[in-house]
């Protein structure tokens, strides 16, 4: 019989037993051994993708402040913006356009794996070519103020346009998710990038000391002054920066191709006094290398 010797601080391991007695050195060395610490991999999510995608966009643009800008440069001298801020009346308002698009997304995945969980890190550039359009409904505005510090009054009409044509947009986020299987939840933060045609306009016209009947004149008393101006705002291929966030799933149907579903939700600074804000829903396939 064999017995084994250990040195004093090792630690005793089980001594294998084969038919009731005890096995030699070599059978010990041949007995199966502990299975390893961490559960099986499954889908490696690891490494670069890219992929197309099909999407619908519902943009939203929020124009009420919009005519501020041109009619405030237009009075800016006037006693009328002073005491009256006609500038400030809103004569557009909020608009939306649906429409489908399609896009490519590329990105890289990194892993992280703890006892119960895979979790996955990436950070991946999206784009989407929709062509979203919005034009501002438009409710003129005619009213007659008090006198001023002066003794006038004036009549003023105010009216006005606005559009977004032409948006596209890209985003560039990171993302984290929680491998589970064959599918890939996951959520994402990031920057937005986008190009529009930006145009508004604004029209103001009026009397000074209107008149109770009949045309205006300088020989009423007191003396009727009508005026008007136009002005706008914008530019076409206006460049738009914002934020980005979302949600979604990838789906693995083999270690190197995927399915994909998610929604995003883009907003941007305002331009030309303009809110712009998209939400995009999404269907694509990728390819991991």
């Amino acid at each position: 019989m064999i017995t084994p010797a250990f040195a004093a601080d090792q630690l005793l391991l089980p001594w294998p037993v084969v038919n009731n007695e005890p096995a030699t050195a070599y059978a010990y060395d041949q007995a199966p051994r502990s299975q390893p610490f961490w559960p099986p991999r499954g889908i490696d999510w690891r490494g670069f993708y890219v992929g197309g995608q099909f999407a619908y966009s519902d943009a939203n643009a929020n124009f009420s402040a919009a005519t501020q800008g041109p009619i405030a440069y237009g009075l800016r001298e006037t006693t009328l913006e002073n005491q009256f801020t006609p500038s400030n009346w809103p004569v557009l308002g909020t608009a939306s356009h649906g429409t489908t698009g399609f896009g490519g997304f590329v990105g890289y995945n990194t892993e992280y794996l703890t006892q119960s969980a895979k979790i996955v890190f990436g950070l991946e550039a999206n784009y989407d070519q929709a062509s979203l359009s919005v034009t501002a409904p438009n409710s003129p505005i005619s009213r007659i103020t008090p006198a001023d510090t002066s003794g006038n009054k004036y009549l003023v009409n105010i009216t006005g346009s606005g559009t977004v044509t032409d948006l596209d947009f890209g985003t560039l986020r990171a993302r984290a998710g929680w491998a589970l299987g064959n599918f890939l939840p996951y959520a994402f933060v990031g920057g937005a990038l986008g190009r529009a045609n930006v145009n508004i306009n604004a029209t103001v016209s009026g009397e000074v000391n209107p008149p109770t009947s009949g045309p205006c004149s300088s020989s009423n008393t007191p003396p009727c002054v009508p005026f008007s101006f136009s002005g706008s705002a914008g530019k076409n291929s206006e460049f738009l920066y914002g934020l980005t966030a979302g949600t979604g799933i990838d789906v693995a149907l083999t270690q190197n191709i995927f399915l994909r579903a998610e929604y995003e939700f883009v907003e941007f600074q305002k331009v030309a006094n303009t809110g712009i804000w998209i939400n995009t829903v999404r269907a694509g396939a990728g390819i991991k290398f």
